[in-house]
């Protein structure tokens, strides 16, 4: 019987993680189903899921451990069997504006307050063409239930657009 794990892991950005991690995962029958990998600053950090033959995971846990020496930061999670019983559909959010302190709170907030579920965001600061500011973008899908009404998000995003300069758009 095999179980799907998410692996997370960081550490100082250099050649050969990705592939010591694929080791690992390899030498204890892991298969890697999925992956997001980002260098961020110095920084590489990562979620990685994979399935492996239960007996495994102690195995692989221990030997993720090791990497520290190598100076990386890892943990292993079972995950855990997905609830369909509520049907979602994704939306798409955009946002771009000035960057300031407090603009994923506040539309991460609103999100939550409907009970709708991040499933994936990518945020960056920029600089502004012509004037160089720094410019906060930010591309969220965003998992709602098939049958929900957007009317009353649109609003409170708008609000939240206009006290905050910002320009956000749903798709």
């Amino acid at each position: 019987m095999h179980t799907s794990y998410v692996i997370t892991f960081i550490g100082d950005d250099r050649p050969g993680l990705v592939e010591a991690l694929a080791k690992v995962i390899s030498g204890h029958d892991g298969n890697w189903l999925e992956s997001r990998l980002s260098q961020l600053d110095s920084k590489f950090a990562g979620i990685i899921r994979v399935s492996l033959p239960n007996d495994k995971a102690p195995s692989l846990a221990a030997s993720l451990k090791d990497l520290a020496d190598q100076g990386l930061s890892v943990r292993l999670t079972a995950t855990e069997a997905e609830d369909k019983t509520t049907q979602t559909r994704t939306i798409k959010l955009s946002v771009l504006g000035a960057d300031r302190p407090g603009i994923v709170r506040e539309v991460s907030a609103e999100l939550a307050r409907h009970h709708f579920n991040v499933s994936e965001m990518h945020s960056n600061v920029t600089s502004a063409p012509m004037t160089a500011e720094p410019l906060f973008e930010a591309e969220v899908d965003v998992q709602i239930p098939v049958d929900s009404k957007l009317d009353e998000l649109h609003t409170r995003l708008d609000q939240i657009a206009d006290s905050m300069a910002l320009d956000i758009n749903i798709e």
